[in-house]
């Protein structure tokens, strides 16, 4: 008797788990990418070729509720060392609750910053900077010092007339300066209209981070994107104020849709540190991107940098220029 109390509780039980489990939708989807990098650098110990590699899966569940809440689970496999996996595994793990408030999110991911930004560089498919090994500056106009998967909370507001808000907060928490973690506050925010014809989208970012040193680090974005058919035109400026560093960013760039599967698209930017007198860095990047098939696309891209060190070098900088050129063939699944 006492057996089959027990059997027919656990089939009862994985009944339960069954159906609790067809309530939400499941998608899993990946991307690869596979890499040829050329480096033309005077630093003899960046200059060669090498392959590379860029591999992810995200799993996604999502459930709606009887009362209307939205709930949602997205955990990502990475296997770039340089994108947080390998020796991670689990690159962002995150939960999402939504509904008419707008958008709640909790657990391991970005914060709001990237989200709302727009850069020059977003013009291009593959972002490729120069290989300085020791260099403080910008090398993008986009914003930094938000984009790590520590535990945080951030919040969406409902879009509302194609204005869209999120704030993010990562605690650094006890031990943090052993740990070299940070107490990391974002806000970000973007709005999108229809002018003549073309979409304009204004994205803007403010990014506060604190340090155990007592000087906290901010960082400041913003940039337009105009869309016009086969054209999309791009425009920022990125600022990161900190010890020592006082660094302003500024591009611009552009993509065009030949049709075929042919897209090409290039940009140009430069960044100098006012409190490094001389520290510059400047970059024009072209690219070629070609959709062989739905799903598989090949890209050529091609970087031209020049970085300067400048007078006040405290980091024994050394400057470099030269030519990086990335190969890609990525697929997504």
């Amino acid at each position: 008797m006492r057996k089959l109390l027990l059997g027919t509780t656990a089939l009862a039980a994985a009944a339960t788990l069954t159906a609790n489990a067809a309530l939400a939708d499941v998608s899993i989807s990946a991307s690869t990418e596979w890499h040829y990098i050329n480096v033309g650098s005077k630093d003899a110990t960046l200059d060669g070729n090498k392959f590379s590699q860029d591999s992810e899966i995200a799993f996604k569940f999502t459930n709606k509720l009887d009362n209307g809440l939205s709930l949602g689970y997205t955990v990502e496999l990475e296997s770039d060392a340089n994108a947080g996996g390998a020796g991670l595994i689990i690159d962002e793990s995150s939960l999402s609750i939504s509904g008419g408030f707008g958008t709640l999110v909790l657990g391991q991911n970005d914060g709001v910053a990237t989200s709302y930004t727009i850069g020059a560089e977003d013009a291009t498919s593959e972002e490729t900077a120069g290989s300085m090994a020791s260099a403080t500056i910008k090398t993008a106009t986009d914003i930094d010092l938000d984009e790590t998967d520590n535990n945080k909370i951030a919040y969406h507001l409902p879009a509302m007339g194609g204005f869209k808000l999120g704030v993010s907060f990562e605690d650094a928490g006890a031990g943090s300066a052993a740990a070299n973690k940070s107490d990391i506050t974002a806000v970000g925010g973007s709005f999108t209209a229809d002018a003549g014809g073309s979409t304009v989208t204004i994205g803007a970012a403010s990014v506060t981070k604190t340090n155990s040193a007592g000087v906290d680090d901010d960082a400041q974005s913003i940039g337009v994107k105009v869309a016009a058919g086969a054209l999309t035109f791009y425009a920022a400026q990125g600022q990161t104020e900190g010890s020592d560093e006082d660094i302003q960013a500024t591009g611009v760039g552009a993509s065009y849709n030949l049709g075929n599967g042919l897209t090409i698209a290039a940009y140009t930017m430069d960044a100098e540190d006012d409190l490094d007198a001389g520290e510059e860095y400047s970059a024009n990047s072209f690219e070629a991107a070609y959709t062989i098939t739905a799903g598989l696309t090949a890209v050529i891209n091609v970087t031209e940098y020049d970085y300067k060190a400048g007078t006040n070098n405290d980091n024994s900088e050394a400057a470099d220029d030269g030519t990086n050129t990335k190969f890609v063939i990525k697929t997504s699944f």
